[in-house]
């Protein structure tokens, strides 16, 4: 699925500022290495239907495998690996005698001391893909896990690490076979080891993906075989509200553009940025957080959520708007499944001018049945005239007023809201009592 950064950044995939992201909630592996391979995975949309139905079979077998995941393999085991190739220490003897180990000891007592400190942690590593294998060896193996374990295995199987199948921990070695074993992994080893970290953040990576769908509770959507568009969504919500509120979502040919409604704050952006967030989840493979999930692949997805002005460019917010929609407009056309998502169209000019351009283009992207569109608008006025068209659906988020106060249910409802609740939001927050005591 083809996704730029514009709208990875609309969706808050990733987010620079804070942690306040899809990735950030989601990141739950136990090594740097890993959380960097994952930031490569939500970044990188799958782009056929068997690589994502092979991913979710992956964290699937990895959820059913958690009880039993070997934890051997640490981010400081990995780090102290790493660097074991970076610091110079006098040459390890090869298959030292229990004379020489004491001799090396004596002799190098600093260099002796790091290296049984890193033979430990060699010991562990390995020890740890030792038993990822055993633990998937009685398995059919999707895809993508049956191919790093077939070069995990081929990189390991060396008879140098015979010593580490036979003891539990490294601490049952003598000090003379961890220094064979440093010797082996330090001047032998160096690039199998380096393969075997970056084998290691894709299964880390993976797994958690899989802690994530489990922690949170996420289903794997169901793609479905169609030459149209569709997303069948229920109780679909946003990972990063901390209460949220279920959605029902349908989507498709016979009504393939929603035409969004409600006050501010109602929930209009939440809504369409979880409608967003999920299928590209869906498109990585991921889970996502709704009951259940129906959709089609989408060969693209483009938002115009976050629009800027470029001062230095000297464009203004509107003009970036028409350039975004043009954007849009020009990708949609080559006739492939697209998901775009709007909200509030042409916020950067005046309302009777941001009525008439709402309303050319939303009539002109009705007449494009191979995407589906969700777009968001203050302005209802211009939905009388669009209900001619069979393929749009009116939805709005309910607000009520009692005492001065505003109530938002966050509820999807059948529709066009007329609210204009500005006013009582200025004056609730103070803003009016502020400026008549001036």
């Amino acid at each position: 699925m083809e996704i730029d950064k514009t709208t990875i950044a609309d969706l808050l995939m990733f987010d620079s500022t804070d942690d306040s992201s899809v990735y950030n909630k989601l990141d739950l592996c136990s090594t740097t290495h890993g959380s960097e391979q994952l930031r490569i995975n939500f970044a990188t949309a799958l782009k056929t239907q068997e690589e994502i139905v092979a991913v979710q079979q992956t964290l699937q077998l990895i959820i059913k495998k958690e009880t039993d995941w070997p934890r051997q393999i640490t981010n400081g085991t990995v780090m102290v690996v790493e660097k074991f190739y970076d610091t110079p220490i006098s040459l390890i003897p090869a298959h030292p005698s229990a004379m020489e180990t004491y001799s090396y000891k004596l002799l190098h007592g600093p260099d002796y001391a790091l290296v049984i400190y890193s033979a430990k942690h060699c010991f562990d590593f390995i020890k740890g893909f030792q038993q990822l294998l055993k633990l998937f060896a009685a398995d059919t193996v999707p895809a993508p896990l049956k191919k790093v374990l077939a070069e995990i295995e081929h990189i390991i199987n060396k008879e140098q690490f015979a010593v580490v199948n036979k003891y539990r921990t490294s601490e049952e070695l003598s000090n003379s076979q961890k220094l064979e074993l440093a010797h082996f992994i330090r001047h032998t080893y160096k690039q199998n080891t380096l393969s075997l970290v970056v084998l290691y953040a894709q299964i880390d990576a993976w797994y958690g993906m899989a802690a994530a769908v489990k922690k949170f509770g996420l289903v794997f959507p169901e793609f479905v075989k169609s030459d149209e568009p569709v997303i069948e969504a229920e109780g679909l919500y946003h990972l990063l509200v901390q209460e949220p509120v279920a959605y029902d979502v349908t989507l498709n040919q016979k009504t393939n553009f929603l035409f969004l409604t409600g006050a501010n704050m109602a929930g209009k952006s939440t809504f369409i940025k979880s409608v967003g967030a999920s299928v590209f989840l869906a498109h990585i493979g991921m889970g996502v957080p709704a009951k259940e999930m129906k959709l089609t692949m989408f060969d693209g997805m483009l938002s115009n959520i976050n629009v800027v002005d470029n001062i230095a460019k000297g464009e203004s917010y509107f003009y970036n708007e028409v350039q975004r929609i043009k954007a849009t407009i020009t990708k949609i056309s080559d006739g492939k499944k697209w998901l775009i998502l709007i909200d509030e169209l042409f916020k950067g000019t005046n309302v009777q001018d941001a009525m008439k351009c709402s309303s050319t283009v939303i009539e002109g992207l009705l007449k494009m049945k191979n995407s589906l569109f969700i777009l968001s608008t203050h302005l209802y006025e211009i939905g009388d005239d669009l209900k001619k068209y069979p393929n749009i659906d009116f939805k709005y988020f309910e607000t009520s007023v009692i005492n001065d106060q505003l109530h938002f249910s966050y509820h999807l409802k059948d529709g066009i809201s007329n609210d204009r609740l500005g006013y009582l939001i200025l004056k609730r927050e103070g803003v009016v009592d502020m400026l008549e005591k001036m």
